[in-house]
């Protein structure tokens, strides 16, 4: 075992402490430009909700705090070893915080990327932890669209299918992945790996599935408890239909956490479900301020408090 020379090791906690500091702020930097570039958001959000049940604004909190432990569930559910379960909600919440600067989901997955190769897992086998996850949300979320579609009939309309179309669909869908590159190719069969290997523990698939489901499930459940704070005589299982399609929605347009996509497509969807377009919005401004700019500053803290003790 070799040990540094003497006298370098002031230098390396300098410039460690330097790092620190210039990660704190960052962090301050991004948490002041958010809050200023949408202050009217947050200003006429929180005046709204000042006036609803608070009640129901209780219920959409408790059930927001819960969509993170939901998302370590369902991580958790997708490697093979075991995680420190503090850590790993403590991360997923970072991480929410971290989704909302980087688009297309790249700060979540960053975040935890690094979590897990931290945890001791190799890079690749992460990566591919992460694909996982990633295939049952989308798996759970039209799962739950085709349930809420199936109880409110009339309210969905799917473009009709043949036997055969959906058959060609299939078979294309295979041609592709087998037509893939190296690389994304391998990337494919490894994600498809971890799936059977899941499965083969049943404890695993049950946290994988339960955490994914549960993970969609509450945050439509956040938007219907804001509705019902508002005062809107819509269906919850409308509502949440309509949520769901609208986040599934948004991911074709990928912004830093869905921030202008899913508030327009959520918008437009209550107002197909009938709420008046006013009050559609203040739906998605209190769904927003309960799940997004609540939750930033002290997201962010966390990422930089994991970061400083070297969890990330």
């Amino acid at each position: 075992m070799t040990s540094l020379p003497p006298g370098t090791t002031a230098p390396l906690l300098n410039r460690r402490v330097l790092l620190h500091t210039a990660l704190t702020l960052a962090v301050l930097a991004v948490v002041a430009g958010l809050a200023r570039r949408h202050w009217p958001v947050i200003e006429t959000g929180t005046d709204r909700l000042a006036v609803a049940d608070h009640g129901w604004l209780s219920l959409a909190a408790v059930a927001t705090g819960a969509t993170w432990v939901c998302s370590a569930l369902a991580q958790q559910g997708a490697v093979p070893r075991r995680l420190p379960a503090g850590r790993l909600v403590a991360v997923q919440f970072a991480a929410s915080a971290a989704n909302h600067v980087l688009p297309a989901g790249l700060g979540a997955g960053a975040v935890n990327l690094r979590f897990l190769t931290r945890c001791g897992l190799t890079v690749a086998r992460s990566a591919t932890a992460l694909g996982v996850k990633a295939a049952a949300g989308a798996v759970a979320r039209a799962v739950l669209i085709a349930a809420l579609a199936s109880a409110c009939p009339g309210v969905l309309r799917p473009p009709d299918a043949s036997v055969t179309a959906v058959a060609l669909a299939g078979v294309g869908a295979v041609t592709v992945v087998v037509l893939l590159p190296g690389p994304p190719r391998r990337a494919v069969r490894a994600v498809l790996a971890d799936v059977r290997a899941v499965h083969a523990v049943p404890a695993r698939a049950a946290a994988l599935w339960g955490g994914s489901l549960a993970f969609a499930a509450l945050h439509a459940a956040v938007v219907v408890a804001v509705v019902q704070a508002l005062g809107l005589p819509l269906s919850p299982a409308r509502v949440a239909l309509a949520y769901l399609v609208a986040s599934s929605a948004a991911v074709l347009l990928p912004t830093p956490g869905g921030i202008g996509t899913l508030d327009a497509a959520l918008a437009v969807a209550l107002t197909l479900t009938g709420a008046p377009g006013g009050t559609a919005a203040s739906v998605v401004l209190g769904y927003r301020l309960l799940t997004v700019w609540l939750p930033l500053v002290p997201g962010l803290a966390v990422l930089a408090l994991l970061a400083r003790r070297r969890v990330l």
